[in-house]
């Protein structure tokens, strides 16, 4: 453990000088806010009704808390445990901050003596353990003052022995999520950093070893967000590591006066951008890999905003978080800007990395046309094999949905049998499917081309490796037309015959033509018209997209799909949305070699 130790400061003594605690905050709070924030949020609570919704919303569920008992430990897994607790302590803890009542105090007192007799915060499934670190150390530190010396030295003891020591032992062990670069690393390396920062002046020994070792995981999901912030992993998990991201910066900040250089990390002074452009118009998010339509509240978009200076950021936030939020949209409150509209944000975006890109209609009109379109990679975490996917909103309605996540505790679902559930299945998306089979697990689709002016936004993807078993090239184009018509076109070349699937699956009511070359979808009391302009053989039915317990039932969900009469070599698929008065509109749609000829990339091209 000793020859351990002095490697890694070795190792790091370039990049944090002799001391990274030389510049710390003596006194408390330190953590994420200090002790002039709370006054100033209820300053803003009193001059600005859209924060008082947030103080409004934690003096009520403060209220509900202290009438209901600590969290408990049941067995197995504790994130929700974990969660519950951070929720409590921090609104409990920010409400006596600002207001003064022991009752709140001591009520969060409660909470965290309860957590720290846990025999164990599950280090198995360290997240869970990284997340009650999160909570006892933010409530460890804004209630410092209000805690007794013997509360203090039981919650430092549980943080030292059941969150700092595992986080330790697992990173000299190697265990998998020390060396990987997704959420799992933002999370852990952010929980482990605010317990060692919390208690940093009583153990500074171990708080350095802390730091230097999460500095280093937490490097390798930054380095991710190059170049232009997008996440692989989608909207949720981007949501999940972004907010773990900013703790730990924001801490470094607030204990240390310096995030040790990290804010200059490539892409993060725009990751901010994602979570604006995969949220469309019916404030539901293009919810690929294992996330939900709930586009969800993201507080660390405000401190974003503060720090690059982005109001589009603040104001993303504010809309969707206008009726609730948690503690620091009320803390790290920001009032930057006006409307999307107003921030002259280009309509329509491409994320390089995630090979990702959007376009829509308008900013700040919920009935504007939005596509979400991606590319992909199959292998990234929590992806499904959704190449080529993409959602669809108009008239205030989703028509082409994404299905989103299956329950994470169906059999293996992150193993071996991942890919045999519909809905993360190639068949459950909006994609091609190809002679019924899944597209290769472990191949991506770049997105090639990308376009953008008022008349026609387009991207294009090459997902050809994906299948690559049976076809020789397969290609996907999807453009916005003079911001009201969608056209999704296919090439699919192969060298023996093949059949060919294309999939649209919708809660709407579907009625298809007589000729089966158009159909009328309907939801919501609005009218959305779809039609096939290619190939002469092709038409539109409709497969059920239930499936049987334990797998979600999908209910209300159809498969729009298109078929072919016969198995083929060489196809055109194109397929226009539109209202009815001007789907006919669109007759001539070029090959996708001119797509790509007129947009094709370069890599200094995203948002």
């Amino acid at each position: 453990m000793r020859i351990w130790i002095v490697a890694i400061l070795l190792c790091c003594s370039s990049v944090f000088g002799d001391d990274l605690l030389s510049t710390l905050r003596k006194e408390h709070p330190r953590l994420l806010v200090l002790a002039d924030d709370f006054p100033k949020a209820k300053q803003n609570v009193m001059r600005d009704p859209r924060a008082g919704v947030y103080y409004k919303q934690i003096v009520s569920d403060c209220a509900k808390f202290l009438a209901q008992k600590p969290v408990t430990r049941g067995q197995g897994e504790m994130l929700n445990t974990s969660r519950t607790a951070f929720g409590r302590i921090t609104f409990l803890a920010a409400l006596y901050r600002m207001d003064g009542d022991p009752r709140f105090a001591q009520r969060a007192r409660q909470e965290m003596l309860a957590a720290a007799k846990f025999p164990d915060w599950n280090p198995p499934h360290f997240l869970d353990t990284a997340e009650m670190t999160a909570a006892m150390a933010i409530g460890y530190d804004w209630l410092f003052d209000a805690l007794s010396p013997e509360d203090r030295a039981t919650i430092r003891t549980a943080i030292i022995e059941k969150g700092l020591n595992p986080g330790l032992a697992a990173y000299k062990s190697g265990e998998w999520w020390t060396k990987v670069d997704y959420n799992w690393a933002n999370v852990c390396s952010g929980g482990l950093a605010l317990g060692a920062l919390a208690i940093a002046d009583e153990e500074p020994d171990l708080a350095r070893q802390v730091l230097e070792t999460t500095r280093h995981a937490m490097d390798k999901p930054l380095k991710t967000l190059a170049p232009d912030g997008g996440c692989l992993e989608g909207p949720a998990y981007w949501d999940y590591g972004t907010r773990y991201t900013v703790f730990y910066l924001a801490a470094l900040q607030t204990a240390l006066g310096n995030d040790l250089g990290m804010d200059t990390t490539p892409g993060l002074d725009k990751t901010g951008f994602f979570r604006i452009y995969t949220n469309g118009p019916t404030d539901k998010a293009f919810n690929f890999a294992d996330s939900s339509e709930f586009a969800g509240i993201a507080s660390q978009m405000f401190w974003l905003a503060h720090r690059f200076n982005q109001p589009a950021f603040a104001i993303s936030e504010r809309e969707y978080a206008a009726k609730w939020g948690d503690a620091f949209h009320l803390l790290w409150w920001n009032d930057q800007g006006t409307t999307l509209t107003d921030a002259k944000l280009p309509l329509d975006a491409i994320f390089r990395k995630a090979n990702v890109a959007t376009f829509r209609g308008a900013w700040d009109d919920p009935g504007t046309f939005y596509v979400g379109f991606k590319g992909g990679d199959n292998t990234a975490n929590h992806s499904h094999l959704d190449l080529g996917s993409f959602v669809l909103d108009a008239f205030a309605q989703r028509w082409a949905i994404d299905l989103g996540s299956d329950n994470y505790s169906l059999p293996d679902y992150f193993g071996k049998l991942r890919f045999s559930y519909y809905r993360t299945r190639t068949e459950g998306h909006n994609t091609l499917v190809i002679d019924d089979q899944n597209q290769d697990s472990k191949m991506s689709a770049p997105i090639v081309a990308f376009s953008s002016s008022p008349e026609r936004a387009f991207a294009v993807a090459d997902m050809s490796a994906a299948y690559h078993w049976r076809t020789s090239r397969v290609v996907r184009g999807i453009e916005l037309l003079n911001r009201s018509t969608i056209v999704v076109e296919d090439e699919v070349e192969t060298p023996k015959p093949v059949k060919v699937q294309w999939n649209l699956h919708t809660p709407a009511q579907i009625k298809i033509a007589a000729d089966k070359l158009s159909a009328d979808l309907t939801l919501g009391g609005q009218n959305l018209s779809v039609k096939i302009l290619s190939p002469a053989d092709a038409q539109f039915d409709i497969i059920s997209a239930a499936q049987p317990k334990p797998q979600n039932e999908n209910k209300g969900i159809q498969n729009l799909i298109v078929s072919l009469s016969q198995k083929t070599t060489k196809v055109r698929i194109i397929v226009v949305f539109a209202s009815k008065r001007v789907i006919d509109n669109v007759k001539d749609v070029p090959p996708l070699d001119d797509w790509i000829k007129q947009g094709a990339l370069n890599d200094a091209q995203s948002h």
